[in-house]
Parts: C-alpha cells; sequence; structure tokens
C-alpha cells in the first residue's frame, strides 16, 4: 500500500509538471522496487560465508598461477606455443583481474575470509600450464555456478556473478591458448561446493594459520586413467579450430582409479577425506557426468581394488547438443538420485570419489 502510494504521489507530482510518466513495474521480484532497503553485501549466514571463503581461496590461486607461469617460462616458451607478447599481456591482466576478484570478496567478508596461501603445480610446458589454467578456471567457474542462487545475501550474490562472468571468459581464453575449441556447449554447468573444494584443495600446501578453516568435505581423489590431453596433439594457440570432440559417445569407455577414504590431505594435512553420508561401501555402482544442465547417470564397472570403468554416455541437451563435451566432470557414486542444476549438491550424500575433470572435447 505504501509503495502505490509513493508512486501516485510521484505520478501525480510528474503530471503537474505536464511530463510523461513511467507505469509502475510488474509486479514481484525481490528488493527491486523504489522501498526497497538499501543492499548490504555482506554475508548473511555461515552458508555464506563459507561459500564465499571457498570462492576467495579460488580467486587467491588463480593470482598466483598466473603471476607464476608468466615467470615460470621465458617469451620464447610462450611464442613456440604461438602466444605472443600481446596474448601474454593478456595473462597479466587475467592476473590483474584477480586482484579485483580478492578484494571484492575479501570486503563482502569483511576481512575474515582467507589470506594467499602457498600452491603445488603439476606442469612443466606452457602447453601444460595452459591446460592446468583451463582446468583451474573451470572448475572455479562452476563451484560459484552450483551455489550461487542458494546465498542468503542477494546483494552479495550480485557482486559475485559479476565477477565469475569474468571468470567465465577467462575460461575460453585458455582454452583458445591450448588450441581447443573455446566454448563447444550451450550451457555452462554448476557443481557444488564439496565437489569444488575437492578439486581445488590438493593444490594448497601451506596456509596462513589464520585462515578460516573451509567447512566443506573433501571427496577421495578420483583419477582417469585415460583422460584426453589437450595438450598431446601439440595444438597452437588459436582463436578458434574446427576439431572432433576427443571421446566418442556410446562407445569410449573411461578408466578409473581411486583414493580410499581417511586420507589427510590439502594445506598442513589438515583435512581428512571423507565419502558421502549415505554411502555404505567403498564399491560405486555408477559414474555421474556432470556438464551443461545435465547429470547423467551410467554403471560403473568395478575391475579391481579401487579401480574401474565407465562407458562416456550420449544424448543431447536440446537439438544436437551434446551433452559430453568440453571440460566437464565426473564422479564416482553409490545409488546416485536424480538431481537437476538447481538441486545437483544433492549428489554430495553419495559420493564415493571425485569428481575429476573430463577433457572431452
Amino acid at each position: 500500500m505504501l509503495f502505490k502510494s509513493v508512486v501516485a504521489l510521484a505520478a501525480a507530482a510528474s503530471a503537474a509538471f505536464g511530463l510523461p510518466t513511467a507505469p509502475p513495474p510488474p509486479a514481484g521480484g525481490v528488493d527491486a522496487n523504489a522501498t526497497a532497503p538499501p543492499p548490504e553485501y555482506v554475508a548473511m549466514s555461515d552458508f555464506d560465508f563459507q561459500s564465499l571463503n571457498l570462492a576467495l581461496n579460488q580467486e587467491w590461486i588463480e593470482l598466483d598461477l598466473f603471476h607464476y607461469g608468466l615467470a615460470r617460462f621465458s617469451p620464447e616458451e610462450f611464442e613456440a606455443q604461438g602466444i605472443d607478447a600481446e596474448q601474454q599481456h593478456l595473462i597479466e591482466f587475467m592476473a590483474n583481474q584477480e586482484v579485483g576478484h580478492s578484494t571484492l570478496l575479501s570486503n563482502i567478508l569483511q576481512g575474515r575470509g582467507a589470506k594467499q596461501c602457498k600452491y603445488r603445480y603439476n606442469f612443466e610446458t606452457v602447453q601444460e600450464f595452459v591446460q592446468f589454467c583451463a582446468i583451474l578456471t573451470r572448475f572455479g567457474e562452476s563451484g560459484v555456478y552450483g551455489f550461487l542462487s542458494h546465498l542468503d545475501s542477494r546483494p552479495a550474490a550480485t557482486l559475485l556473478l559479476q565477477s565469475i562472468t569474468t571468470e567465465a571468459r577467462q575460461q575460453m581464453i585458455f582454452r583458445q591458448f591450448a588450441g581447443a575449441f573455446p566454448m563447444p556447449v550451450w550451457f555452462e554447468t554448476g557443481i557444488s561446493q564439496a565437489m569444488a573444494w575437492t578439486l581445488l584443495s590438493p593444490y594448497l600446501i601451506e596456509c596462513p594459520a589464520e585462515n578460516p578453516r573451509i567447512e566443506w568435505p573433501i571427496f577421495p581423489t578420483l583419477n582417469i586413467q585415460n583422460n584426453p590431453n589437450l595438450t598431446a596433439d601439440g595444438f597452437q594457440s588459436a582463436v578458434s579450430t574446427n576439431r572432433t570432440a576427443f571421446v566418442t559417445p556410446n562407445t569410449t569407455e573411461l578408466y578409473f582409479e581411486y583414493d580410499a577414504p581417511g586420507k589427510n590431505v590439502s594445506y598442513n594435512n589438515s583435512y581428512t577425506t571423507v565419502v558421502g553420508a549415505n554411502v555404505t561401501s567403498e564399491v560405486p555402482t555408477h559414474c555421474v557426468y556432470i556438464n551443461q544442465l545435465n547429470a547423467t547417470s551410467v554403471p560403473y564397472n568395478a575391475t579391481g581394488n579401487n579401480t574401474g570403468s565407465c562407458i562416456v554416455p550420449g544424448g543431447v541437451v536440446f537439438g544436437d547438443d551434446g551433452i559430453v563435451n568440453g571440460t566437464m566432470f565426473v564422479g564416482l557414486f553409490q545409488n546416485p538420485p536424480f538431481v537437476t542444476p538447481y538441486n545437483l549438491s544433492k549428489l554430495n550424500d553419495f559420493i564415493v570419489a571425485g569428481p575429476a575433470v573430463f577433457v572431452a572435447g
């Protein structure tokens, strides 16, 4: 009623001056009208704090990684990959973007978030550096998509959205630097905070004592023994290419090995890996391939202790947009439920190992 009165008074005032006035906005929406309180860009729950602090840890490693790669390899080594001086400057600019992203999240967390850590990287060449950047930015981007719409703080979600859209561009650029087709999907996928932390945690080796503990679980490590490799064929940097996918749906079989739970991992070995709350055996029943709008389950074939395989599934999202493509995710599960993008975190309770990043195309 108050809102209608304000609109009526404003319309009357404009009419008195002979000005055409805008009609009232459509009904509905959250904090979208003239009577909404000023936004507070802060965490409003422990869920918010833990989600945003995880995202801050992701931004810190990206800032370090981009600088590290530029220092580790010579300009000539980059140029041999087709990454010239101007493109090397783009990597430096992306590092500067991470300064902004980490400052933004630190401010939202009011100085109580993580500080930068020391990191472990497993690449030896420019090609491997570029592929690692494509993988890291993929699970960083997808990790935010998974929780963004669940934050209690809608103002903080708005700022984080404006940050993560930049990271989406970074992920595409690193695929271009690797000579891969830059965006072979119609939709970008989201994963849960626990999945993102499982993927990030191996690269943190030492963190400041005051860093808040990350309260999301870490699941056992999953390795894809025959994971396709962006560096295998020596592709040169390219704006776009017309290469086929690395796998054939319904035909290619992926082979896995995975750790048992209970292993001390991440910085200072201060975390312990666990399985999902509904898991009763270390033997999975299914692989779940997570990409675009789909979480596709296929039967798991055990081949030994903590080893097995799964067929890569077929299927499409819409039209001829295949589910399996790009830099995607696969994990091992025990009797996983049906999920959709908004409730994908329900899968956490059924994880045996993973996820791993699957370089499908």
